[in-house]
């Protein structure tokens, strides 16, 4: 007799099954079907599912941890710390825009002190999986508009980790010592520094090894591993494992191999997502809520449009155009996940009713019902050309260029200088071959013989005056190490990089590359021009 667990969860995939065919064949996102089936399944409709023992519940769990590993693999490190910035001013003003107006509210309703800080500071929250799946659905993800809705998306998730650490305190026990918080402060700090030697470890070593037996369930187990000891890793330094799960897909994105461990944990993935949003709609008990439809659509309807007002302001301080804030603050004016968890956590240490927990589980559960399709909507609406115009804009140099260094003698390398050399420019040239110098040299350019890699070499071929440097080296990690010294020396020249892999690109703009030109892009938009020729509704078709 199978035991009462698995029957619960063969009810939940069954049920996520159905919903998913019916959200697919109405074209809706398959997330509002999992939360609708969810909360029929539940105590406050059929009740076919308990959970008594909470083992549902861990994997539910286990498929967020899943989610923000993807969305850690997905935002590289070094788009995050480009980012840090707006991150930084967006999402701390969404939180405040959002926190400060439903505090007030909730006070002059007559909430204790304790629950509305607790309440105000969870309504805060929107969903970073919500937003994370619909963006790359649409593949927004890379614009400028979807990495600052991210972003701020990210710095509710960073900011979850004081906010459970502070719950405690209201519940009315002591403030923790000054040495246990210095403890915490030392700990994050050890963690973060953890993250990033871990990323080098994998980028350079673990990762190629693997990779080199062509063999999956290697890749799968040695992710599923890292995962699992990061995220108890967290836990133990005291973090939550969510902030664990997020730091470990930091540590595998950025690389090549990157979408690839992507697309092998997908299975895993979206089975313990379905299982998570379906738990999430279990969580509604409409039995414990005394407010009249009428009243949780009013709700619904205020939280809708504070988070909508506060998001494109937010969104608005990070430059982006007004259009467009409002836009992707259509895809943030919601409650997002990590609200119930924190509410949760309050309501366990009695610091919020019942009757406010499942209250604010209602009002969560009726905005992120419509959030995906107010995404959509303002995914439509976005103003994608004047971000493009901005983006490439602020890629511009606005020096004259009458110097160039071009590091890289191969074909390219050679085409690009002579190409320089016809314009008036005057180019120097750096390569470890002098055989490959050596006609340039005939010419009278001025060459440099040596790796690109030491400063001393590009002292030799006047870098540090350079308008223009053009890096045309088949390695990837090597132009890498060429870029950070020419940035040590030389902040205001254009450096303009070849590279191979497109994985890749984010790691050159974080070294504060000028612009970047991925072979494996140039090589798709290519491809595409010529099938577009073949395609029979392409127009004028070559038979």
């Amino acid at each position: 007799m199978p035991s009462a667990a698995l029957v619960d969860l063969l009810v939940i995939l069954a049920a996520g099954l159905v919903a998913a065919l019916v959200c697919r064949r109405l074209g809706i996102s398959t997330i509002v079907g999992y939360l609708v089936i969810g909360a029929l399944l539940g105590d406050g409709a059929l009740g076919w599912v308990q959970d008594e023992r909470h083992e549902i519940e861990s994997l539910a769990e286990a498929g967020v941890f899943l989610l923000l590993f993807s969305i850690g693999l997905e935002f590289s490190l070094d788009e995050l710390v480009r980012l840090g910035r707006h991150l930084l001013i967006g999402g701390s003003a969404q939180m405040l825009l959002v926190a400060v107006p439903v505090g007030v509210g909730l006070h002059m309703a007559g909430v204790g002190l304790e629950a509305t800080l607790v309440l105000s500071a969870a309504i805060a929250f929107s969903s970073t999986v919500i937003v994370f799946n619909t963006l790359s659905e649409f593949g927004q993800f890379g614009t400028r508009h979807g990495k600052r809705t991210i972003g701020i998306l990210l710095f509710q998730d960073l900011a979850l980790v004081p906010m459970l650490l502070f719950v405690p305190m209201l519940a009315g026990g002591e403030a923790p010592p000054a040495g246990d918080l210095a403890k915490l402060a030392t700990y994050s700090v050890l963690f973060v520094m953890g993250m990033f030697a871990l990323r080098a470890v994998l980028r350079d070593w673990v990762i190629p090894w693997l990779a080199s037996y062509r063999s999956p369930d290697l890749v799968i187990l040695l992710t599923l591993v890292a995962l699992g000891s990061v995220t108890m890793l967290a836990n133990l330094m005291g973090l939550t494992p969510a902030v664990g799960a997020f730091a470990a897909g930091l540590a595998f994105g950025g690389n090549r191999w990157s979408s690839q461990i992507d697309a092998l944990i997908l299975p895993f993935r979206e089975s313990c997502a379905a299982i998570f949003f379906v738990s999430l709609g279990l969580l509604l008990d409409l039995n414990s809520i005394d407010h009249s439809p009428v009243v949780l659509l009013i709700l619904v309807a205020i939280v809708v449009a504070l988070k909508l007002v506060a998001a494109s302001l937010a969104l608005r301080l990070t430059r982006l155009s007004w259009r467009s804030s409002f836009a992707m603050g259509l895809g943030l004016a919601h409650i997002g996940e990590f609200a119930l968890i924190l509410a949760n956590f309050g309501w366990q240490a009695d610091v919020i009713a019942e009757s406010d927990y499942q209250l604010l589980v209602s009002v969560a559960l009726g905005t992120l019902l419509i959030t995906p399709l107010m995404l959509r909507l303002g995914l439509r609406w976005v103003d994608s050309q004047s971000e493009q115009v901005a983006e490439s804009t602020s890629q511009r140099s606005a020096q004259p260029v009458d110097s160039a260094v071009v590091i890289g003698v191969g074909l390219i390398g050679r085409q690009t200088a002579s190409y320089l050399e016809t314009q008036g420019v005057e180019v120097t040239l750096v390569d470890r071959s002098p055989i490959n110098l050596h006609s340039f040299a005939q010419l009278g350019f001025r060459t440099v013989a040596g790796d690109a890699t030491d400063e001393k070499v590009l002292s030799a071929a006047n870098l540090q005056q350079a308008c223009l440097v053009v890096v045309c080296l088949p390695d990837d990690q090597i132009s890498l190490e060429v870029v950070t010294r020419i940035r040590e020396l030389n902040k205001t020249a254009t450096v303009i990089v070849r590279c191979r892999y497109q994985s890749n690109v984010t790691r050159f703009l974080g070294a504060t590359a000028s612009h970047v030109i991925s072979e494996e892009h140039e090589a798709y938009k290519e491809l595409v021009g010529h099938l577009a020729n073949w395609l029979p509704n392409s127009g004028d078709s070559n038979s």
